[in-house]
């Protein structure tokens, strides 16, 4: 947590950030880089902190405002904005399967190859590929059915899928093997 903390500045947008907030941001870093002690982000230098909802011009007032976290590409490249309150709810209620930060940080975890597509080159060794690749698209179809307990908003695309499985085997991770056994061999 303090190597992310030295690293990545933590600001808030019209709001105070306050130590929490700090230690939710880098908990969210910690949770999914806690094996690989070496890794760091590199591809990120702040994170802001909204307190609630955004637009996809980061309007918080007027407009429509259901952008809950956002990893930044272009001009808002190394940048991820997040929802302080939305951030905080993940950590509060213990069942959930849901956490906007780990959330954006999965997505970071999958960039770093150029490509936002559900496949972290630097995470899933080759003879992994062909298998992950088979039961994210098998769990996509069962999404689309209604027929899965993953969020269905993992039916968008191969990143986002990746991100809310990430959200529900990290939250969840017995629920989530018992669910998914393949998913979680893959």
């Amino acid at each position: 947590m303090l190597h992310f903390l030295n690293d990545v500045t933590i600001t808030g947008v019209e709001i105070i950030v306050d130590d929490k907030d700090k230690v939710l941001v880098a908990v969210s870093t910690v949770i999914l880089l806690f094996g690989f002690p070496d890794w760091r982000y590199r591809n990120l230098n702040e994170v802001l902190l909204y307190e609630g909802s955004f637009s996809d011009t980061y309007q918080t007032k007027n407009g429509k405002r259901n952008i809950l976290g956002m990893v930044g590409t272009g001009a808002m490249s190394k940048t991820m904005i997040l929802s302080k309150s939305t951030l905080h709810q993940g950590f509060k209620n213990k069942r959930s399967k849901s956490n906007v930060g780990i959330h954006e940080f999965v997505h970071l975890l999958d960039m770093p190859d150029g490509t936002t597509d559900g496949l972290p080159k630097m995470l899933i060794k080759r003879q992994f590929v062909i298998p992950w690749l088979h039961e994210m698209h098998k769990e996509i179809k069962q999404i689309e059915k209604s027929k899965s307990s993953i969020n269905p908003y993992g039916a968008t695309n191969e990143a986002e899928f990746f991100s809310v499985a990430g959200e529900y085997f990290f939250n969840q991770p017995e629920q989530f093997s018992k669910d998914h056994p393949e998913l979680s061999n893959a």
